[in-house]
């Protein structure tokens, strides 16, 4: 028997499917990079710029392709993917604190709440009327989960997070601390220069295996559900308007914004700081690379950028001095087309006389 978070690689290669290359009775009892790891660590190599460090990689084992594998002399598991394999063995070596179920003396929980006997309730979270908590569910300290709102089973809410009223959660979604949920969609109608609330009387529902980051933001609804499909993965500091909709498994990194009835289909990957107008629709299967605004809707699949790619500051100046005058030099071209046009023209009417 091996204690908590200390296994034999040859117990790391059954649970992996992994084949053994080396001693299988090595101990393992974290995880580390190919520059840090110690010999009671694994590592593993997924992208070819580190390939450098492996010769001299200290680790008790290392994840390695069956390519990778034939140049090094120590411990390895063989493995197809050593990057998932890294992702499924983290797990075992999560030091992260587990809370305990129960509702803390200090948290407030609505007569007519429902809170499963399995979950855990931290300190001064706030359940409110008419909410449902489910099996092994964790709401860390400070929480609120507004009235009628909804967490399903297996779901963990970090300390500080807020769901406003008429929430709904699905299953096994984490999301971090500061995140937003349901907050008032940023609807207003002008009437002679002054702005006249509306009322944001949707909701928003999030689907299961959902992953929510630090400081993200979803608002409801202005009539209908903000809607997050399920194993969609957002990152902190994501901005998501009201009555957006996100497709099944999409992920998007961090800053990124994303305005009010833009639909975004399965599958897709939004890069950090990406800007999306509204009302627009975005199909399966994109890719759009970071900082990118997207002003129309994307209707094939595949990979799409704007802006310009870093270069040095005189480089970049002078190419921004160029786009200045880029319309003028339009002008230009287009009388200088219509000169020639009318030059050849004149030329072969001559050979024609």
């Amino acid at each position: 028997m091996m204690t908590a978070g200390v296994f034999t690689l040859g117990q790391l290669a059954e649970r992996l499917g992994a084949t053994v290359r080396g001693s299988a009775d090595t101990l393992i009892s974290g995880l580390a990079t190919l520059q840090e790891a110690g010999p009671t660590q694994l590592s593993f190599l997924a992208n070819p710029q580190y390939r450098k460090f492996l010769p001299d990689c200290q680790a008790g084992a290392v994840l390695l392709t069956a390519a990778d594998a034939q140049a090094y002399t120590g411990n390895v598991l063989v493995v197809a993917n050593p990057y998932l394999a890294y992702a499924q063995l983290s797990h075992l070596f999560d030091r992260k604190p587990q809370a305990g179920a129960g509702v803390h003396a200090t948290a407030q929980v609505a007569a007519d709440a429902h809170v499963d006997a399995s979950a855990s309730i931290g300190a001064y979270a706030v359940i409110e009327s008419g909410a449902h908590v489910a099996a092994g569910v964790t709401v860390g300290a400070h929480c609120v989960v507004g009235a009628r709102s909804r967490i399903g089973e297996g779901g963990w809410l970090a300390p500080r997070v807020t769901l406003y009223h008429d929430v709904s959660i699905g299953k096994r979604v984490v999301i971090q601390s500061g995140a937003v949920i349901g907050g008032e969609g940023f609807g207003f109608a002008n009437e002679k220069g002054v702005w006249q609330k509306i009322a944001q009387i949707g909701g928003v529902t999030i689907g299961d295996d959902v992953e929510i980051g630090a400081n993200t933001t979803i608002d409801r609804g202005a009539l209908s559900d903000t809607l997050i499909g399920n194993g969609v993965k957002l990152d902190n500091q994501i901005m998501i308007a009201h009555n957006v909709q996100i497709g099944d498994n999409t992920a998007m990194a961090g800053c990124c914004g994303i305005s009010g009835s833009t639909k975004i289909g399965r599958n897709c990957m939004i890069a950090g700081g990406v800007g999306m107008v509204g009302h627009i629709e975005v199909c399966d299967n994109v890719f759009v690379t970071g900082m990118t605004m997207v002003t129309r809707s994307i209707t094939e699949p595949g990979a799409y950028s704007s802006g310009t790619a870093m270069q040095p500051a005189g480089e970049w100046k002078k190419s921004a001095a160029r786009i200045r005058h880029l319309d003028d030099m339009a002008r230009r071209l287009q009388q200088l087309e219509k000169q020639l046009a009318a030059v050849t023209q004149s030329g072969n009417a001559s050979s024609d006389a």
